[in-house]
């Protein structure tokens, strides 16, 4: 049969066996930027607040998907549209945006101080609201972690482009602005520049799809 094994045909194909995730408890700044490899699970001790951030565009909201599972997201979007679908049509966003912004910060600020361990979209450009959650978990003996997404612009207007939804202009700048200088201030002080957060952990596009779960029962180290 032109050199065909007939029984090698027949066999069963071979299972892959899925390689095992590498468990990371982040501690201090973590850079897996530009690192290839097995899954990662990223562990963190119980009742923590991570806040993933990265420009618009970067795959903030489809790595918190895939952690959802394990976690409640706040996500400032899901404000936004409660807030759109009981508005006039004609009524611009812009108009009611303070509100929206508002009723977003205070149900963030509810679950963290719930006692829960809670993921939190944001863009990363924004310090105070760090240090508000900081003492708002803090207070209670719990952590604050951050993930920032370096994808770099070009590939967060990509991502924004398939998603079908684009931020302004002026939005993404302001953005790209204040990633750029936290980045900066990162490679020269990562302590001094996230104090009050207990890690840092830093992904690319790369990494980024490496991160398949996420955990809530390490313990607090250091």
């Amino acid at each position: 049969m032109n050199g065909l094994d007939m029984e090698a045909l027949n066999e069963e194909p071979a299972v892959r066996e899925r390689p095992t995730a590498v468990v990371v408890r982040p501690r201090g700044l973590v850079d897996l930027r530009a690192q290839g490899g097995a899954p990662v699970t990223l562990s963190y001790p119980a009742g923590s607040v991570v806040v993933v951030s990265g420009l618009p565009g970067s795959g903030k909201s489809t790595l918190l998907r895939r952690w959802s599972r394990t976690a409640p997201v706040v996500d400032p979007r899901a404000a936004h549209l409660a807030w759109q679908a009981v508005m006039p049509d004609w009524l611009p966003y812009a108009v009611y945006r303070p509100g929206a912004r508002l009723d977003h910060f205070v149900r963030m600020t509810a679950r963290a101080r719930a006692g829960d361990p809670l993921l939190v979209h944001d863009c990363g450009s924004r310090a105070w609201m760090r240090r508000w959650l900081s003492l708002a978990v803090g207070s209670r003996g719990r952590e604050l972690h951050l993930v920032l997404l370096d994808v770099g612009a070009a590939e967060a207007l990509a991502g924004q482009q398939a998603r079908g939804r684009r931020a302004s202009g002026r939005v993404f700048a302001r953005h790209r602005r204040g990633l750029d200088l936290l980045l900066r201030r990162l490679a020269r002080d990562a302590a001094r520049t996230v104090p009050e957060a207990a890690s840092v952990v830093l992904l690319d596009r790369v990494s980024r799809e490496r991160m398949t779960t996420v955990q809530f029962d390490g313990a607090a180290t250091g």
